[in-house]
């Protein structure tokens, strides 16, 4: 602390304080309000060599006050008996700094030390911590990956997007939207939420979608996507994209959802295994459409092929009920048709 750097001094030898007792008379120190304690060597004792440093003189009371309200001594210009700092002097800087607007408060960080830099989580990812931590915690999760043929996908989205506004197109995600919110009504297994242990399964599919922000992530729902048209998922998506850029997404977007999909195909990354968003009880994660060889007619062909991970919850499904949930996303997303139907 401040007071620490100017106060303490350092302890005289042993054989110096021996001599000043039996040579020096005991003297009393006066250590009532506004008296400065002179901090001198007595001169008897041997001086100490000279140094660059400032020694403040300031009263025992000025110094209490100075600790209490983190005053910088050194700061203080004294107007006691040679400069010395008095109980005023620290009372008008305390009147001083209240007077003058105090800056925003800022979470207090540990200090840089070499190359390390301490960071303060935002709030937005301190809630995502929290989240993903209970998830890990309290639920037994499973995976599954499949690759998906997306080649015929493509191509629809491309026809469709032919016939439609610029600002009406439908994206690869909306596709897969689409997919999973008709395979939810087939396995509503998979549509359910889990809290304490109460298991409950909705008849409206609320698909979350996950959309990366500046300090982390959000995933808000498309409310009922079973009962839209691939056209108002797109369109449905869009609006939330938007609206969570700007913090204006609905109470019941951000808590209704009942199943999430996380993409990050638009990057390049191949595999993406999701954590669970509590208190739903699965998550599929998406990676990206590439050509690759593949076997098609007893011939090797190229085709667009995705990855999929299915991420579920053990205490309400099991690996055979997933593989069943996950296969149904791939014939409809290989036979795509079907999701416009």
């Amino acid at each position: 602390s401040a007071a620490d750097a100017v106060g303490a001094q350092p302890a005289a030898p042993a054989s110096v304080s021996a001599q000043r007792t039996a040579s020096a008379p005991t003297t009393a120190i006066d250590t009532r309000s506004d008296r400065s304690l002179d901090l001198s060597p007595s001169p008897t004792a041997p001086s100490p060599p000279a140094t660059n440093v400032t020694r403040i003189r300031v009263s025992p009371v000025a110094r209490n006050l100075a600790e209490q309200h983190r005053i910088d001594l050194r700061t203080i210009r004294g107007t006691g008996p040679d400069s010395r700092i008095i109980r005023r002097d620290i009372e008008a800087a305390i009147a001083g700094a209240q007077a003058s607007p105090a800056p925003a408060a800022q979470p207090q960080q540990p200090p840089t030390t070499g190359d390390r830099r301490p960071m303060t989580q935002s709030k937005m990812r301190q809630a995502i911590a929290r989240r993903m931590s209970q998830s890990k915690r309290e639920a037994p999760h499973y995976y599954l990956l499949l690759d998906i043929d997306m080649t015929d996908a493509i191509e629809l989205r491309r026809q469709l997007n032919a016939t439609l506004p610029d600002d009406a197109h439908v994206s690869i995600n909306d596709l897969i939207v689409r997919a999973s919110a008709l395979a939810l009504q087939r396995h509503p297994e998979f549509n359910a939420t889990i809290t304490n242990d109460q298991i409950t399964r909705h008849d409206a599919q609320h698909v979350c979608i996950a959309i990366a922000l500046d300090d982390g992530l959000i995933a808000p729902a498309i409310l009922d996507a079973g009962a839209k048209t691939l056209v108002q998922i797109a369109a449905d998506a869009r609006d939330l994209a938007s609206r969570a850029k700007t913090g204006a997404l609905r109470p019941r977007e951000i808590t209704d959802g009942t199943f999430t999909i996380t993409n990050l195909g638009a990057y390049g990354v191949e595999t993406l295994i999701g954590i669970i968003q509590p208190p739903q009880t699965a998550i599929l994660g998406v990676g990206t459409v590439a050509p690759q060889p593949t076997v098609r007619d007893n011939a090797i062909t190229i085709r667009q092929l995705m990855k999929v991970a299915l991420s579920a919850d053990h205490r309400v499904t099991d690996g055979a009920q997933g593989a069943q949930f996950l296969t149904e996303i791939k014939r409809l997303l290989e036979h795509p048709l079907l999701l416009v139907l």
